[in-house]
Order: structure tokens, then C-alpha cells, then sequence
């Protein structure tokens, strides 16, 4: 039990610093606009890119981290992403933030983010902890927007938004003592693979992945997933002052998503051991398309956002739980941390899309009003897919076994 706790405390903590440090991004775009001048457009696509470059990190580092070890892999993000933050002040165009926030910052994050955790907790977990392990996991991801959000809108109003970048960036080297829990000798990483079974290598297991329907319908679901968390993430601020509504009002809901996603992220690994996780990830899906369309029509008061926001949340990350826990039963653990971040690079495409078209949208219309109407299309769409995925029920899989 000692053991359990050690592991999965420690990855959530990880996730926590990597995911708060990316989520308050949005908070930046108004001060690197103004301070740039490079435009919201260029600001977005920064960020836009990052979304994408998070998402291709993940199965890179996921190969590394099954050759040469979690930790190092963890340490390796941990300055990726204190120098991505920490030279972004000092670029003045817009590839200059594509390098800071798109990629140094974007990877660096990656690194330390869910597939390499979620994978590295599975691989050293009996089976019937790993869905609530990646449940909890993910709660850190949450809670680390629910601290993060918040504490960059003080620091932006009180040392300013340098000031508040370099501090951010600092924090990252917290996940390297963190990490020594997934620290192993050569010795230990041969007897867990060996353990695990090796017979598979990673381009057969490639090979079966993608064609199979199952694992391709997790990938577009995934898709909707990161359009609607980076439109959101980028863009809620914005969307907030169109309101003529206050910037607190938009650390607050990026807070009360964190915080209610945490609900949401343990809720779901617990019922991931209990219900099909297909059909947890349909209601999710089908809660999100309501959930805005229901903003839209909603008057636009700070009480209107903190709703939206908490009702988001619930289902916010808590997406992940079941989309790893579906390929880790479809295709086991050994390459659980590349096949899962495969999935997650979709999930950035997405992101990369509602970052940018979400600058777009407001550069050119002067609003969002058709970024709401897709998102609410794209939710929609991502519920039906996941139904047709194969997967047995939990209690017939328990009393096969």
C-alpha cells in the first residue's frame, strides 16, 4: 500500500507543476500582446503550436522514458520547460514565442505529463489499481490548475508578468525530487520488461494498434477533447473581458476547473473499475455539448462563468482515466506509455486547432460565436464515436477472471 501511495503521489505532484504551469498560459496572452506587439494571432498560434508540440512530445518521451527510464526523462522536462518560460519575456516576434512557448516550454511540459506518468505508474501496478491510480494521477493535473491559475493572476498584478513567468518557470524544478520514485537500476527496468513480456515489439505493436477501429475511434474522440480545452484555456480570458467582465473572473473559472476536475478525475478511475469506460467517456462528451450550449444562451455574469466552469470541469481532464485505462485493455502496459501518447498527440491537434482558430475567430469577427458553435458540434460528434469501441463490461471481465 506504501508503495501504491508513494507512486501515485508522486506522479500526480509531477502532473500538477507540468499542468498548472501550462494551463495559466492564457492568462500571458494580453501582456505578450501588448508588450510584443505582435498581434493576437501570432500570441495564438504560439500557443496554438505549443498545444500540437505537447502532444507530439509525449510518445517520444514515451519511447525514451521505456529505454532509458522515467526519471531521466522527467529531469530532461523539468529544463525544457524552466527555459522555455524563462527566455519568453526576451523574445520579440512571433517565432521567437513559438520557440519559447511552442516548443522549449510545450515539450518540457510534455515530458513530465500523462503518458509518461499514467505509463510508468501502470507498468509498476496490478491491474486492478491501474484505472484508479490514473484517475488519481490525473486529479493532479487538476489540482495544479486550481493552484497555478489563481496564483499567476497575483503574481502577474503584483511583480508583474515577468516577474510571474520566472517564478512559474522555478517551480518547474520541483518535479525532479518528485521524479525519484520512478527512478530504477538497469537491472530493475530489464526484470520489469521482461516481466512484462517483450515478445512485441514496438512497430508490430504499431501495426495492430492502428488498425484496429477501436483504438482510431479513442483517437477521434481524443481530437474534440483538445480542441475544446485549448480554445478554452487560450480564449476564456478573452472571452471574459467581452463580457466587460473583470481578469479575476477568469483565474477564478480556470481555478474552479481545476478544482471540480479533481471531482471529476477520481470519480471517473473509480468508475472505470465498475462501469464500461466507453460509455463513461460518451456522458462526458454529451455533458460538454450541453454544457455550452447552455452558455450561450445564459445572461453573462461572473456567477454564469463560475457554473460553466464548474460543470467543464467535472468532465475537463477526467477524459484521460478512461481513454488510457480502454488502450492499456486493449493492448496491455509494455507500450502503454507510447500508444497512450499517440492518442494524446491527437488530442494536441485538436488543441492546436481551438488555439488558433480560436485567434482567428476573434481577429476577424471581433467575437467567438462560431468557436462555440463547433465546439458544441465536435462534443456531439465525440460522444456517438466512442460507443462503438469493444470493450467488456468490468464485472464480466472479473468473473472471467
Amino acid at each position: 500500500m506504501s508503495r501504491f501511495w508513494a507512486l501515485v503521489l508522486s506522479a500526480a505532484a509531477i502532473l500538477a507543476v507540468t499542468m498548472g504551469a501550462r494551463q495559466c498560459l492564457g492568462l500571458f496572452v494580453s501582456p505578450l500582446n501588448s508588450a510584443t506587439g505582435a498581434g493576437i494571432v501570432a500570441v495564438s498560434f504560439a500557443l496554438a503550436v505549443g498545444q500540437f508540440v505537447w502532444g507530439a512530445a509525449q510518445p517520444v518521451f514515451g519511447i525514451l522514458a521505456d529505454r532509458l527510464g522515467s526519471f531521466r526523462v522527467i529531469v530532461l522536462g523539468a529544463l525544457m520547460l524552466a527555459l522555455g518560460l524563462s527566455i519568453t519575456p526576451y523574445m520579440g516576434s512571433g517565432l521567437g514565442l513559438v520557440i519559447a512557448l511552442g516548443v522549449l516550454t510545450a515539450a518540457g511540459a510534455g515530458a513530465g505529463s500523462f503518458s509518461i506518468l499514467i505509463g510508468a505508474a501502470a507498468q509498476r501496478l496490478p491491474a486492478e489499481r491501474r484505472a484508479f491510480a490514473s484517475g488519481f494521477i490525473n486529479a493532479g493535473g487538476s489540482f495544479g490548475q486550481f493552484v497555478y491559475a489563481p496564483l499567476a493572476q497575483v503574481l502577474i498584478s503584483s511583480i508583474g508578468w515577468i516577474g510571474a513567468l520566472w517564478t512559474i518557470a522555478a517551480t518547474a524544478f520541483l518535479t525532479i525530487p518528485l521524479g525519484l520514485q520512478f527512478r530504477e537500476s538497469k537491472s530493475g527496468a530489464a526484470a520489469r520488461v521482461a516481466a512484462q513480456g517483450a515478445a512485441i515489439g514496438i512497430r508490430e505493436q504499431l501495426r495492430i494498434a492502428f488498425g484496429d477501429r477501436s483504438y482510431l475511434l479513442l483517437h477521434a474522440g481524443f481530437f474534440t477533447c483538445g480542441f475544446h480545452i485549448a480554445f478554452l484555456v487560450t480564449h476564456l480570458p478573452g472571452e471574459v473581458n467581452l463580457c466587460g467582465l473583470p481578469a479575476s473572473v477568469s483565474a477564478i473559472s480556470l481555478a474552479i476547473i481545476g478544482l471540480s476536475n479533481i471531482v471529476g478525475s477520481i470519480g471517473s478511475g473509480w468508475l472505470g473499475q465498475r462501469e464500461r469506460m466507453k460509455m463513461i467517456l460518451f456522458w462526458m462528451y454529451a455533458s460538454r455539448a450541453a454544457a455550452v450550449a447552455l452558455y450561450l444562451v445564459a445572461p453573462k455574469t461572473p456567477l454564469t462563468f463560475y457554473v460553466f466552469a464548474f460543470v467543464l470541469g467535472i468532465t475537463w481532464l477526467a477524459t484521460v482515466p478512461p481513454t488510457a485505462g480502454l488502450v492499456g485493455k486493449l493492448f496491455g502496459t509494455r507500450h502503454l506509455a507510447t500508444l497512450f501518447g499517440l492518442t494524446l498527440l491527437t488530442h494536441q491537434i485538436g488543441g492546436f486547432f481551438g488555439a488558433w482558430l480560436g485567434g482567428i475567430a476573434i481577429a476577424t469577427t471581433g467575437n467567438y460565436q462560431w468557436m462555440w458553435y463547433a465546439d458544441i458540434a465536435l462534443a456531439a460528434a465525440a460522444a456517438v464515436v466512442n460507443l462503438p469501441i469493444r470493450e467488456t463490461h468490468p464485472k464480466v471481465a472479473t468473473a472471467a477472471a
